[in-house]
């Protein structure tokens, strides 16, 4: 049996098995679109963004959207092994993955991060994001303001 290890937003954290995805009463309705029964309740699923390299995807059910990031048994394997996907973590600016608002920055100039510290939350879609650091490092340069409007991929913050 094939396990799966999905992270929701980067906080909730679940194990899925084929035979829980096999269990889901799953209707495409049009490409990227899904009609979902599960325990007698109905959702409304839309794919928005993925990524396929790195195994994520933006999904918007009932009007909210979640991002999930997905690890098969492979994955789990090499990150047990203390191996990383090397790009990764060569991380020198963080861009805005969508359009939004600037509601807080948790970082300053010259400030110290660790990977996965927050850096600022960004509102889009009537959704507070967390992006949270991709590696160790110290902040070089911060490109925005709480409360700028930014467009997606524009410089957000760069790491020296």
């Amino acid at each position: 049996m094939t396990n799966f290890k999905t992270s929701v937003n980067n906080t909730d954290h679940f194990e899925i098995s084929n035979e829980n995805i096999q269990n889901l009463d799953v209707v495409p309705t049009k490409a990227n679109t899904f009609h979902i029964l599960k325990n007698n309740q109905s959702f409304n699923a839309e794919i928005i963004e993925k990524d396929f390299n790195n195994k994520t995807y933006a999904v918007k059910v009932n009007n909210t959207v979640y991002n999930v990031a997905i690890a098969d048994y492979l994955d789990q394997l090499i990150k047990d092994m203390g191996f990383e996907v090397g790009a990764s973590k060569h991380v020198n600016d963080i861009k805005a993955p969508m359009p939004g608002l600037i509601l807080d920055i948790s970082i300053s100039q010259g400030q110290e991060v660790k990977e996965n510290d927050t850096l600022l939350i960004l509102e889009a879609m009537k959704m507070e994001n967390v992006l949270t650091s991709p590696r160790d490092g110290v902040i070089k340069t911060i490109s925005v303001a709480k409360g700028d409007a930014v467009d997606k991929n524009q410089l957000l913050i760069e790491f020296e």
